[in-house]
């Protein structure tokens, strides 16, 4: 995959993005997103669901909980993470994310770079960024370890 700019002037354009993006998901996928508070992370995780024919309205950040799972097509999981509350590294091996990461679904990973020396070899990493109000400029590219 060579590097994708884009730029998207609506949630709904991020969405339809993501959503043509993951129709080619298949199972030990990762991505990585990075990106400002409010900069459309989790706008762009419902398009990647909605192309793994999961409801959006079921799509909610897990800040919180810190990882939610969807059942996709063909019973694709999605384990999707959150890891903006993550204050030390540490904290991520409390939820076993290897077992995910390296697992039988699609994991999503909002606010990647919290991962730090624990990114994994090979992702597909999106970087978000604000232009105006509702255009986000989109870089996606596949990150391979050599």
């Amino acid at each position: 995959m060579k590097k994708i700019k884009l730029t998207t002037k609506s949630q709904q354009e991020t969405m339809d993005f993501g959503e043509g993006f993951a129709k080619a998901l298949k199972a030990g996928d990762i991505i990585c997103l990075f990106g400002d508070l409010g900069s459309g992370k989790t706008t762009l995780v419902k398009g990647f669901a909605k192309g793994l024919l999961i409801s959006p309205r079921k799509v909610h950040s897990p800040t919180f909980t810190l990882m939610n799972v969807y059942e996709g097509r063909n019973s694709l999981p999605i384990f999707h993470f959150d890891l903006y509350r993550i204050e030390d590294v540490k904290e991520i091996f409390a939820l076993d994310y290897e077992e995910y990461l390296f697992g039988n679904g699609v994991a999503i990973i909002e606010w990647a770079e919290k991962l730090h020396d624990l990114m994994p070899g090979n992702y597909y990493s999106f970087e978000l960024k604000h232009k105006s109000e509702n255009e986000r400029l989109i870089t996606a590219t596949k990150k391979e370890k050599k």
